[in-house]
């Protein structure tokens, strides 16, 4: 399995860029404190990333987002700065306890009534909102070795025009020779999909930071 690794200074160029550009905010900081508190993972995207995710749904005009997995919230909030005030956004949340250290968090960033937080298998959830308005925007971070069934639902409940990120990308550079780790493998294939479908238009770029070496896709449906 990879060991995701940073660098002391990855993480100092992060931290300035954060400082300078980003202002994520207190809301921002009470996630972070809300997973540490919890026992949670720090699997989070990092502050840098979490806004450029608002600036790529704001700079699409997006007014519904989709996003699979939620964690406590972190890239959810972010996302929700990005919507008008008539937006919506619909996160994908597999463990109940996290969905509720994230339900507090999203109310007291003050956009409880604009997100709906899906708990549950997302491939089981996600079924449930065909038929409805498409998406604009849809977000993936979750667990690896469904990207491709996610990337495939993804392509269903969006429009022509809609923008897909696909997060960890690069997995420490394992996507060049994944051998036995299955979820290098599976971003592989992820990517390999994204390259092949006639229904995306596709690029990533690696990212190097406290999330270690590693990357994001981002396509745009034809």
């Amino acid at each position: 399995m990879v060991e995701h690794r940073s660098s002391p200074g990855w993480i100092k160029v992060e931290e300035y860029l954060s400082a300078t550009l980003v202002h994520g905010g207190p809301e921002l900081d009470a996630v972070i404190g809300s997973i540490d508190a919890a026992g949670m993972p720090r699997i989070e995207v990092a502050p840098n990333a979490g806004k450029l995710l608002m600036l790529l749904a704001r700079i699409l005009g997006a007014k519904r987002v989709r996003e699979i997995g939620t964690l406590a919230g972190f890239s959810t909030i972010w996302l929700a700065r990005a919507l008008p005030s008539d937006g919506h956004l619909t996160t994908c949340e597999y463990l109940p306890e996290h969905a509720l250290v994230a339900q507090k968090n999203i109310d007291r960033a003050g956009f409880g009534a604009m997100v709906d937080i899906r708990v549950g298998a997302a491939l089981d959830t996600l079924p449930t909102l065909l038929g409805g308005k498409p998406y604009d925007f849809v977000f993936i971070d979750a667990d690896k070795g469904n990207n491709v069934a996610y990337l495939k639902w993804a392509l269903k409940l969006t429009r022509p025009g809609a923008v897909i990120v696909l997060d960890n990308v690069t997995w420490e550079g394992a996507i060049l020779e994944p051998g036995g780790d299955p979820d290098a493998a599976a971003i592989r294939a992820s990517l390999e999909f994204m390259g092949s479908s006639d229904l995306l238009d596709a690029t990533a770029i690696q990212t190097a930071g406290s999330k270690g070496w590693d990357g994001l896709a981002i396509a745009v449906v034809r």
